[in-house]
């Protein structure tokens, strides 16, 4: 057993995510010119769970990817996934064209999947795109997190002091005057951001399909500093200050669990302070967790 309940992959883990974001973009939505993410009708921020796990794959790939049981399967950049699962059939010693795969073949192509890939060992993955690795699920799932309160999406002008095209820079002489005129000095960019938001999301850890998968103590472990470290290694303009300001974990003694997850997850009551109007920092909320549990379960504050 581990030192630490809550790496423990034979458990049930259920968990609460708190970040935050300040002027910047967490997660822009490519249908509204990427604007950050909102419910149209609360005004509530959304990042989705994909974002999510996209920093977490980021961050194991850079922490641990050069080591052969940690490598990332979906990355950009990468190999095509169907050149990767033909991998999985050579190293089986298996035929990946030809005739249709076995589903011997495909159990052989899949168990050497999970084994290498760290993200299919989590969070699962869907591997029957022309050469067949089959389907796996992951033990780790997530939801879209969602601000505590309404944001505030912001479509600012930004300003480039230099152009793209050397017609749009060139010094046109008018035949009447004589006189030059230049070209254009700058160009018009956007940029948007949210002022401040705080987000929350809940995620869910299964050990039955974990032993499906292969996930050990050693991979819950790296989930939960990914958690807490991703943020810093996914620095940019856009993204504004972005930080984990919370990280509530229930550990539950029964595979089965010892209490339903949204009865646990209703102990943490993030608010307003009294007397905020727009909050602008991590300080204007509070957060109030229940000290009752349920027989069976453990609760972990890993951060807050």
């Amino acid at each position: 057993m581990p030192s630490n309940v809550f790496s423990d992959v034979n458990r049930r883990h259920d968990f609460v995510l708190l970040f935050d974001v300040t002027d910047g973009n967490p997660n822009g939505d490519p249908d509204a010119g990427n604007l950050p993410r909102v419910d149209p009708e609360t005004m509530q921020g959304l990042v989705t769970d994909v974002a999510i796990k996209r920093k977490v794959r980021d961050w194991v790939d850079v922490a641990r990817g050069d080591e052969g049981r940690f490598k990332i399967y979906v990355q950009s950049g990468g190999p095509a996934l169907n050149a990767i699962h033909r991998r999985a059939y050579e190293a089986e010693g298996l035929k990946s064209t030809g005739t249709r795969q076995s589903r011997d073949d495909v159990d052989k192509a899949r168990g050497w999947m999970c084994q290498n890939f760290y993200d299919i060992r989590v969070f699962g993955a869907v591997m029957t795109t022309g050469v067949n690795c089959g389907q796996v699920r992951g033990p780790m799932q997530l939801t879209f997190a969602r601000s505590i309160d309404a944001i505030v999406p912001l479509d600012l002008s930004i300003i480039r002091v230099a152009v793209t095209k050397e017609e749009d820079a060139t010094i046109v002489i008018a035949e009447d005057t004589g006189m030059g005129t230049s070209g254009k000095q700058t160009e018009m960019g956007r940029k948007a951001l949210v002022p401040y938001g705080l987000y929350l999301a809940h995620g869910f850890f299964n050990p039955h399909f974990a032993a499906q998968t292969g996930a050990d103590d050693e991979d819950l472990s790296l989930f939960w500093a990914a958690l807490q470290q991703m943020w810093d290694l996914d620095r940019s303009s856009a993204r504004g200050l972005m930080a984990c300001v919370g990280l509530y974990v229930f550990s539950h003694e029964s595979k089965l669990g010892n209490a339903p997850a949204h009865q646990l997850f209703q102990g943490i009551r993030v608010s307003r302070r009294d007397g905020v109007e727009a909050p602008r920092r991590f300080d204007d909320y509070s957060v109030e967790v229940g000290d009752a549990l349920p027989p069976g379960v453990t609760l972990t504050r890993l951060v807050g």
